[in-house]
C-alpha cells in the first residue's frame, strides 16, 4: 500500500532551494532597480535649481516604489520557479494581490505629486499677488476635495480588482448584479443622508460658501475651518475646542463667514458715557491711539454718536485691521485705553444717575403738599 501527498506538498529539497533562490533573486533585483532609479533621481534633484516634479516624485513615491519594483520583477520571474501547477497558482494569486496593492499605493502617492505641481503652477501664476490668501484657500479647498475623491476611487477599484480575482467573489458579484435594482433602492433609502452630504460636499467644493481657514461664526461660536471631509466640517474654535458640523448644515442654515471675499474686517468699540462727554476730545484721542497701533491697517478710523439713551450717550468707534484676529486684539486695546482716558481726563463724564431732591419748605412743592395733607 502506497501513501501519496498532494502534488504541491512533497517537493524535493533542491526544488525548494531553487524556488527560494529565484524569489529572493527577483526581489533583490527589483530592490536594486529601485535604488538605481531613485539614486539617479536624487542626483538630478541636487542640481540647482531643483525641478519640482523630480523632487516631488522623490519625496512621495520613494516608499511605495520600494515595494512595487520587487513585486513587479517577481511577477515576471514567477513562472520560472519549479513549482507544481497548484502551488504556482496560489503563488500567482498572492503576487497579483501584492502587485495591485502596491500599484494602488503608488497611484495614491502620484495624486500628491500632481497636487504639488498644481500648487506650484498657481504660485508662479500669481507671484505678484500681494493680497490676502483668498485665492490660495479657494484652490486648496477644491484640491483637497478632488484629491479625496480620486484617492477613494483608486482604493475602491483596487479592492474590487483584488476581490474579483477570486472565483467565489466573482460568483457573488454576478448574483448581486442581477438584483442591482432592488439593492440600489435599499441603499438609496438607507444612505440618503450620506449621499446628501456627498452632494453637499461637491457643492461646497466648487461654489465655496466656505473654504479651508475661513473664519466663521456658527451656532454662536467663532472659529476657523480646519478640515472639510466628505461628510462633515471641523471648525477650530478660538479656545481650541472643535465644532463638528455636517456638510448639509452649510447648505441649509445661515452662518457668518468673515472671510468670504476678503480677510479685512472692521472692529467696533461701544462706549456709554454721560451727556457731558466732550465727543471731539474722545475722537481726537481715538485717532491718536489707532494711528500708533501696529495692528491698524490705515483704512478706517471713525467715532460717531450712534444713540442717545435716557442716561447715557452711545459712542461707536470703528477701526479696521487685516483680519479678524487682529481686529479683535485691536478692539480690546483701544477699548482699554479709551476707558482709561475718560477716567483720567473726564471722570465727570462717566455714566451717572441723577436724582432731584426738592426742599420741603417751599409752599407749592410736592413734599410740602404731602406734609400738609397728613
Amino acid at each position: 500500500m502506497t501513501f501519496s501527498f498532494p502534488d504541491f506538498l512533497p517537493v524535493p529539497f533542491a526544488q525548494v532551494l531553487s524556488t527560494i533562490g529565484i524569489v529572493a533573486g527577483s526581489l533583490l533585483m527589483g530592490w536594486v532597480l529601485k535604488l538605481v532609479i531613485f539614486g539617479l533621481l536624487a542626483a538630478y534633484v541636487r542640481r540647482e535649481p531643483a525641478p519640482l516634479l523630480a523632487a516631488s516624485v522623490l519625496r512621495h513615491l520613494r516608499r511605495a516604489s520600494a515595494w512595487f519594483f520587487p513585486v513587479l520583477v517577481l511577477s515576471f520571474v514567477l513562472p520560472l520557479t519549479p513549482l507544481t501547477a497548484r502551488a504556482l497558482e496560489v503563488a500567482r494569486r498572492l503576487v497579483e494581490t501584492a502587485l495591485l496593492t502596491t500599484f494602488a499605493w503608488g497611484l495614491v502617492q502620484t495624486v500628491d505629486v500632481i497636487q504639488d505641481l498644481v500648487l506650484q503652477h498657481y504660485r508662479l501664476a500669481h507671484a505678484n499677488d500681494h493680497g490676502d490668501n483668498l485665492r490660495v484657500r479657494k484652490l486648496f479647498t477644491q484640491l483637497q476635495f478632488v484629491k479625496k475623491m480620486v484617492v477613494s476611487l483608486i482604493i475602491f477599484v483596487a479592492v474590487a480588482l483584488v476581490l474579483m480575482s477570486f472565483a467565489t467573489v466573482r460568483k457573488i458579484g454576478t448574483g448581486l448584479l442581477t438584483s442591482a435594482g432592488i439593492a440600489s433602492v435599499i441603499i438609496g433609502f438607507a444612505a440618503q443622508k450620506s449621499i446628501g452630504n456627498l452632494l453637499a460636499g461637491f457643492q461646497i467644493a466648487f461654489t465655496q460658501p466656505i473654504r479651508l481657514d475661513d473664519v466663521l461664526v456658527v451656532e454662536g461660536e467663532w472659529g476657523r475651518v480646519e478640515e472639510i471631509t466628505f461628510t462633515y466640517v471641523v471648525l477650530c474654535i478660538w479656545d481650541e475646542r472643535r465644532l463638528v458640523l455636517p456638510l448639509n448644515y452649510f447648505i441649509e442654515k445661515p452662518f457668518q463667514n468673515w472671510t468670504r471675499t476678503t480677510a479685512h474686517l472692521l472692529g467696533t468699540v461701544f462706549l456709554y458715557t454721560d451727556y457731558a462727554i466732550p465727543v471731539e476730545a474722545v475722537r481726537t484721542e481715538l485717532k491718536r491711539l489707532v494711528a500708533q497701533h501696529p495692528l491698524w491697517d490705515q483704512r478706517v478710523c471713525v467715532l460717531q454718536v450712534t444713540d442717545s439713551k435716557e442716561r447715557t450717550l452711545e459712542l461707536r468707534c470703528l477701526m479696521s485691521a487685516h483680519n479678524s484676529a487682529q481686529a479683535f486684539d485691536l478692539r480690546c486695546d483701544i477699548r482699554e485705553h479709551l476707558v482709561a482716558y475718560i477716567q483720567q481726563h473726564h471722570p465727570e463724564s462717566l455714566p451717572k444717575t441723577r436724582t432731584l431732591t426738592e426742599p420741603t419748605d417751599q409752599p407749592f412743592s410736592p413734599a410740602a403738599a404731602a406734609a400738609a395733607g397728613s
